[in-house]
């Protein structure tokens, strides 16, 4: 028998970032064109609006999606954030992929509680970790900056245009930017 996992507990603390990982159904690459991270950028432009938040670092993998936000609100929902960020783009995709790929289509299909959906995100919250202290923030945003460079899809953090290290290197290759870190948050 296989044991689960026990899941982390997310922390609501005001002033506090989050480091947000959230995966493809199954794994599948399903990032893998620009017109689904477009998408997914338009989602997280949409979200920063409406759920108050900075946007500190990102990279989005052919996979998989790291986030570093922080909350400006007291009280907040990572589950609500997510659910605004995640929930446009799987639509859209879904949508998508009947009226042109319908082939994919049963990648996508699952059974649960007796009906038939489609699903695009892996289900459950993913990963979240509260970031409270400026050196730990700026090892995660390397952290997530690195991923490209460690699967070999580029040889610089700088060169992947799906990610905030381009931003935080002067060049301007990515239609999503990230805020500003407030003077507190820098070491």
């Amino acid at each position: 028998m296989q044991r689960r996992t026990p899941r982390r507990r997310a922390f609501h603390d005001p002033g506090h970032a989050h480091e947000l990982t959230f995966s493809c159904y199954r794994g599948l690459a399903l990032l893998a064109s620009d017109l689904t991270r477009g998408w997914l950028a338009e989602s997280i432009e949409e979200a920063r609006s409406q759920q108050d938040l900075d946007l500190w670092a990102f990279v989005f993998m052919p996979e998989h999606v790291h986030l570093i936000v922080r909350p400006r609100r007291a009280v907040y929902a990572i589950a609500t954030i997510l659910r605004s960020i995640k929930g446009p783009v799987g639509r859209r995709a879904i949508a998508y992929l009947e009226a042109h790929h319908p082939a994919w289509l049963p990648r996508l299909t699952r059974e649960r509680g007796g009906r038939t959906e489609r699903v695009f995100w892996q289900p459950g919250g993913g990963y979240d970790r509260n970031v409270d202290e400026p050196g730990t923030l700026m090892a995660m945003i390397e952290y997530i900056h690195q991923n490209p460079v460690r699967r070999g899809l580029v040889g610089r953090p700088a060169d992947w245009r799906w990610s905030s290290a381009g931003w935080y290197g002067g060049q301007d290759v990515c239609p999503l930017r990230p805020d500003r870190l407030p003077p507190e948050w820098v070491p």
